[in-house]
Order: C-alpha cells, then sequence, then structure tokens
C-alpha cells in the first residue's frame, strides 16, 4: 500500500480538517477523503480525455450522495438500499457546481463527472458545508485544468456573534445561515436564509466566510505542491479560425449593436432581429463553407451578440429593452383568481409570470423527511414548476428538474420565516411559471405572498424577491449594476444575484459570480440597489392586497388546537385506536394527536364548525377531570335496587343512590322515575380519595321542601 500524503487545516475551535489523498480510489483523475471528527467524505473526479464533437460548452456533472450507513441507518422503501438523490441532496450538487463550474477553462469541453460520497457521520458536524473543500481538493490532486482551489464554510450568526461550519445544534439558535463559495482572491457563491437581516449585516458574514476560505485554498495548494500536480495535462477543444472571427466581427457587430440598444421590450422580437444577423451573414456562404465553419460562425456571433449587449450598457446606459439601470419592469398582480383554491395569485412583471396557489391542510398532510441525517417532518412546503412552454419551447415536460428544486428552496426560505409559529395549518405553495424571461423565482416569492394573504395567513409580514445583474469591465474599474435582469443579461451578465425580504431585512438570497475581481464595494452598491427595487416591488403588490384576509376560503378546512395532559393520551385514542376513531364517524371531523414537549397536541379539523364543536366537546369530556361541587348533565346508564350510574363525562360514571334522587324517601326504584337512558342533571358531591368513585346527588338540585310545624307547648295544655 502506498503511503498516503496528508494535509491538515486547523479551524482555529479545537476542530481539525484532514485531506487524503494516495489511499482510496487511486484510478480515479483526482481522489480525496476529507475528515472532519467522525464525518468522513470521499470526493472523486474523472474527466473525458477529449471533448465530443459539436460541445461548445462546459460538460460538468456533480453528484453528491450520503450513505445511510455513514450514520448507522437502514434506507427506507422496499429495497433498503439508497435511491435516487433526494432534494437535500441535490441542493448540496447546485452549491459545489455553482462555485466548481465558471472555474473551468473557456475553452475546455471534456466531461467532467465529480462524485461526492458521504461514508462516515456523527450527527454534530454538517457535512454540506465540506463538499465543496473535497471536490475541489479532488481537483488539486488531478490533472485536470482547473484555476482553482476552491473551498465553501457555512456562516452563522448566534447571540451575536459568527460561526463558521457550526453544529446541527449550533444552527437552531442562528439567526443567520449563509454559504459562500470562493477562490484565495474572489466570492464565486452565496446563498442563505436570514431573520430579516440588514445588507451590511450580510456582506459581514461573507467577509468572514472568505477569511476562512483563504486558509483552505492555501491548503489545497500546498497538497498540490506535494503531490506534484502544479502542471495540468494539455488539451485542444476547440479549432478556431482568426480570420473568420475577424470577419464575423466585422459584418456583425454594428448590427447586432443597433439591435442591443433598440429598447425592444418584446423578447421574441428582440431574439429573431439577433437571429436574423448570424443567417444574413451565414446566407452568403456556400453549402460546403457552412457545413465546415457553420459551428465556428455561431459561436464567434455568440461572442459578437454578448459584447454589443455588454457595451450598450456600459457606454450608453441602454439594456435590451430600454429600461434605465435601476428600472423594474411593469408589474400588475391579481389574487382569489382560482376560486377552487384556497388560495392563489396571478403576479406578472414584464415577461415574467407565475400563478399560485395555497393550500391548508391538516397534520396528515406534513411531509416526511427521511435522510440520513435529517429526519421530522415539514409543515411549510414550496413547489416550483417550469414548464418548456413558459419560454416558447416545444419540448415536453420530463419531470421536476435540479434547477426547479434549487428555485423552489429559494423561494421557501424567502417565505417560511413569515410563518406564524405554531401555525395549526399544513400549507403548500405552488407557483407554476407560465411566462418566463427574468427570474421566476423572485416572481414565485411575490406570487407567494399575495397567495398566502389571499388564503387568510396571518403571514408576520409581507415578502418580496428581485433579481440583480451586473456587467463589468477592467476588475470591476468599469461596471453596471442592473435591476430586475432579463433573462439575456443573465446568461451573458456576470452577475446573477437574487435578493428576498420584507420592508425590515433580507430573508433568503442566492448569488452565482462568473469574474474575477468583484469588490465588496460593488457587492454593497448591488445589494443597496436591490433594496430599492424590492421595497418598489412591495409597493406594487400590496395595491393588489395590502393585508392577509381575516378569514380563510369558505371551501378551507377548519382547525382547533386543544392541548391536553401527556396522561390522557392514551384515553382520547383508546384501546386500539377505538375512542378516537369513534369520534370520528360520529362528528365527520378527522382528529389527530401527537406528544410534543411534554403534552398532547390534538387538531381537529373540518369544513364546518358544527362538527368540530361536537369532536371538541367529545375529547374535552373525555380530558376534563371532574370536579366536586360541578354540575353535570348526565345520561343514566343502569339502573340497580340501590340507585342508578350515570355517566356525567365520557368515560366517567358515578352513583346516584337511591338516598340522593329526591327529597323524600324512596323505597324503591321502579317509582324513583329514572330509567336507562335518561338525561337528568347532577351535582357531583364527593369523590373517595381511595377508589376514585364519584358520588352524585339529584335531590341537591331541587328545592327542599318545608319541615312540617311542631305543636307548642301552650297547644299541648289547650289539648
Amino acid at each position: 500500500m502506498m503511503n498516503p500524503i496528508t494535509k491538515s487545516i486547523d479551524l482555529g475551535d479545537g476542530r481539525t480538517i484532514t485531506l487524503e489523498t494516495g489511499k482510496l480510489a487511486k484510478q480515479a483523475d483526482g481522489s480525496v477523503m476529507l475528515r472532519m471528527g467522525n464525518t468522513m467524505m470521499l470526493a472523486t473526479v474523472c474527466a473525458a480525455k477529449d471533448a465530443n464533437p459539436g460541445v461548445d460548452f462546459m460538460p460538468l456533472q456533480v453528484e453528491y450522495k450520503e450513505k445511510f450507513a455513514a450514520y448507522g441507518r437502514f434506507p427506507g422503501g422496499f429495497t433498503r438500499r439508497e435511491g435516487r438523490a433526494s432534494d437535500y441532496e441535490i441542493l448540496i450538487c447546485r452549491l459545489v457546481d455553482r462555485a466548481l463550474r465558471p472555474l473551468f477553462p473557456d475553452d475546455y469541453h471534456a466531461e467532467v463527472f465529480v462524485n461526492i460520497i458521504l461514508f462516515s457521520a456523527d450527527g454534530e458536524d454538517m457535512p454540506d458545508a465540506l463538499a465543496g473543500l473535497a471536490a475541489s481538493a479532488a481537483l488539486a490532486v488531478s490533472d485536470i485544468p482547473f484555476h482553482g482551489p476552491i473551498s465553501e464554510v457555512r456562516v452563522a450568526r448566534i447571540d451575536g456573534k459568527f460561526v463558521v461550519n457550526p453544529t446541527f445544534q449550533q444552527l437552531e439558535q442562528a439567526d443567520m445561515d449563509i454559504m459562500v463559495g470562493a477562490t484565495m482572491d474572489n466570492i464565486m457563491m452565496v446563498e442563505g436564509e436570514f431573520k430579516e437581516v440588514s445588507e451590511a449585516e450580510m456582506l459581514e458574514a461573507i467577509k468572514v466566510a472568505h477569511e476562512a476560505i483563504k486558509v483552505q485554498c492555501q491548503a489545497q495548494i500546498e497538497l498540490m505542491e506535494m503531490v506534484g500536480t502544479t502542471v495540468k495535462r494539455e488539451y485542444c477543444h476547440e479549432e478556431n479560425d482568426e480570420e473568420l472571427r475577424k470577419d464575423v466581427w466585422a459584418k456583425c457587430y454594428d448590427k447586432a449593436y443597433a439591435v442591443a440598444a433598440s429598447g425592444n421590450t418584446n423578447k421574441h422580437e428582440r431574439v429573431n432581429n439577433f437571429a436574423a444577423i448570424v443567417e444574413e451573414y451565414k446566407a452568403n456562404l456556400t453549402e460546403e463553407e457552412l457545413a465546415e465553419k457553420g459551428a465556428l460562425i455561431s459561436r464567434y456571433y455568440h461572442d459578437v451578440e454578448k459584447e454589443a449587449m455588454r457595451r450598450s450598457i456600459l457606454d450608453e446606459g441602454k439594456r435590451l429593452d430600454g429600461r434605465k439601470t435601476t428600472e423594474i419592469r411593469p408589474i400588475w398582480s391579481e389574487v382569489d383568481y382560482l376560486p377552487g383554491a384556497h388560495g392563489s395569485a396571478v403576479f406578472t412583471r414584464g415577461e415574467t409570470q407565475s400563478l399560485t396557489t395555497v393550500t391548508l391542510g391538516t397534520k396528515l398532510d406534513e411531509k416526511i423527511i427521511d435522510d440520513v441525517l435529517n429526519n421530522g417532518r415539514e409543515r411549510f412546503l414550496l413547489h416550483y414548476n417550469f414548464p418548456p412552454f413558459s419560454t416558447g419551447d416545444a419540448r415536453p415536460q420530463r419531470g421536476v428538474g435540479r434547477r426547479e428544486i434549487g428555485h423552489g428552496n429559494l423561494a421557501h426560505r424567502a417565505l417560511k420565516p413569515m410563518i406564524p409559529a405554531n401555525y395549526p395549518y399544513v400549507i403548500r405553495v405552488v407557483s407554476d411559471i407560465l411566462e418566463s424571461n427574468g427570474s421566476s423565482s423572485m416572481a414565485t416569492v411575490c406570487a407567494g405572498t399575495l397567495a398566502l394573504m389571499d388564503a387568510g395567513v396571518q403571514i408576520k409580514k409581507p415578502v418580496t424577491g428581485i433579481a440583480m445583474g451586473l456587467i463589468s469591465e477592467n476588475k470591476g474599474t468599469n461596471f453596471a449594476v442592473l435591476s430586475d435582469i432579463l433573462g439575456d443579461e443573465d446568461h451573458l451578465g456576470d452577475m446573477d444575484f437574487k435578493v428576498c425580504g420584507t420592508k425590515d431585512g433580507i430573508t433568503a438570497t442566492q448569488m452565482d459570480i462568473k469574474v474575477d475581481g468583484l469588490s465588496y464595494e460593488i457587492l454593497e452598491k448591488a445589494l443597496n440597489q436591490a433594496r430599492e427595487g424590492r421595497l418598489h416591488i412591495m409597493g406594487k403588490i400590496l395595491e393588489t392586497l395590502a393585508e392577509p384576509r381575516q378569514d380563510l376560503k369558505d371551501n378551507a378546512p377548519r382547525i382547533e388546537v386543544l392541548n391536553i395532559a401527556k396522561d390522557f393520551i392514551g384515553a382520547v385514542i383508546g384501546p386500539g385506536g377505538k375512542i378516537i376513531q369513534g369520534i370520528q364517524e360520529e362528528t365527520g371531523a378527522t382528529v389527530t394527536i401527537e406528544e410534543i414537549d411534554g403534552h398532547g397536541r390534538v387538531e381537529i379539523s373540518a369544513t364546518n364548525k358544527q362538527s368540530i364543536d361536537a369532536a371538541l366537546a367529545k375529547i374535552k369530556g373525555i380530558v376534563t377531570v371532574p370536579e366536586v361541587g360541578e354540575v353535570y348533565m348526565a345520561k343514566v346508564r343502569s339502573v340497580m335496587p340501590y340507585g342508578a350510574f350515570c355517566e356525567i363525562l365520557p368515560g366517567k360514571d358515578g352513583l346516584l343512590h337511591i338516598s340522593e334522587i329526591s327529597w323524600e324517601r324512596i323505597e324503591d326504584m321502579e317509582k324513583a322515575g329514572v330509567k336507562e337512558g335518561d338525561e337528568i342533571e347532577v351535582k357531583l358531591i364527593d369523590i373517595d380519595p381511595k377508589t376514585g368513585k364519584l358520588k352524585l346527588s339529584r335531590k341537591v338540585l331541587l328545592p327542599r321542601p318545608p319541615r312540617p310545624e311542631r305543636p307548642n307547648k301552650e297547644d299541648k295544655k289547650d289539648a
């Protein structure tokens, strides 16, 4: 066995990260086993030797997988083995991909596969914050061309102090949870959720993260030197024709610039106008020349179009649709659009449109989460759908993609902090994107806010979101920050920066940076400009619906929540669920019960108040403790020679003795006028301290007859 090469990183808080290579998975182009405490993950990277014909992009695929054995667990399901990636694993893949992808050479087009597998976990340290470091280290020890290294860390703010890579337990106390990916010099990726923090506080967290990342990047550089992979493989994935490139630029640039600066607000017309330029150029070529040079012409023209758009913005301040850099596209919105939904809204900003619904449910509708390290139930769900017709594409829809999961997660994190604590309903928000040209995830946040308010969910504050862009040159010395970016401005620009929040602070953010040298000053400007845009959008949606409706829709379920003593949980459920099932059958209500924090939480739901009240009365009867002196309407269960047994509360019977039925002496129960099934009013007069038996009285509730007068002494003498 070869002696492995290791490099340790001191985190400064008693924890150490160790990177080990040369021991496992040696046939991969690069492999590193990362260890922190008892958390261990293996990252491998393999790249094809050559690019596939016709490929002019970076075909990178990142996979992150957590083994259930890592935490000593069996997978669920019939097969008892790991299956398709969970939403959580997909989100980690995206975090790593977004930090790595911009750092491969522009002309490198070979397929690259990055696999990160969690093999051991202790349930304390969060492995997702280590995946980016492991992947970058595997690239560092390989000969694959890569302008890294990078690393990713999580920063949480707990009691006002920043903590790098907090534990699961620490994160529960945080008001800020942000993941940052960066190189030694530049921030590449940011994603996080917050409890209404300011722009300055978010920037401070990014700076703290970057300082920690620099240490981890330096360790990778030293590991690379120890392994001897500072020289990367040679490749040639592009064949260029400089004469053709110059000819395309000379004949197409001015025309492309005219389209870019025309201010056409129609996306499809603009796309067609750009396409007509390159088609006109190709029309002058023979079929043989097109077959030979067609792909090169398209690639060169893409660069022409990109530069024309950027120059129009930087030189003249003219965006593709004619807006100013800070201008937001026209907005209109509508609520209560779908009568069958519990809440609905349409939000349209320019050529981006979301139709969002809200469905309210009971505990039975909770989402069960069964990941390796994350188990529990989710009561607030948000699903985002992006059908092909939203961009005019003629292709089939094949299920939910990674992009949809990522965009839905961002909107989920933005809205979740505004759901009231202990809200009795399970909430599902579904955003269907009907048009898209510019951030549809931010449209989802805005439409989600309106739909929640339309449903009568008493959210703490409205939330809106905006996507920002950046066009820069000369390492940020000349730049323009763009508010409410178009799809092309995202694709051809240097930054995609989404910010969500209330009027009082940020609740979620996602940022991808594609350029070197982005300063914190530019970031600060982008954040402040985003805040102005968010507040503008906030004003627009509040014109449609200013506050949550005071009541739910008629078709929404009604829920009452009752907290009971832990000892009564079994009594409400009954043997084999007999009691709770009987309550549901008799009343038509749905009843669920669970133990939370040492007490029983009962949820009663139905579409009408009568069913809820009936079920509530029965449950209260079960859990109510009889009190001496209280008057009850009792039902006679059985009649005995010495009295009647009466049910004063569900499952609680007491004895009404024959002597307690009436003030008059009764010799026989047949003459007492009490029959089985009668309902009579009784008073609880005693509880036997030893047996707990209940003693009832009816006569104490009846007027006492006057006593007969006794004859006095004078009357006796006369007699």
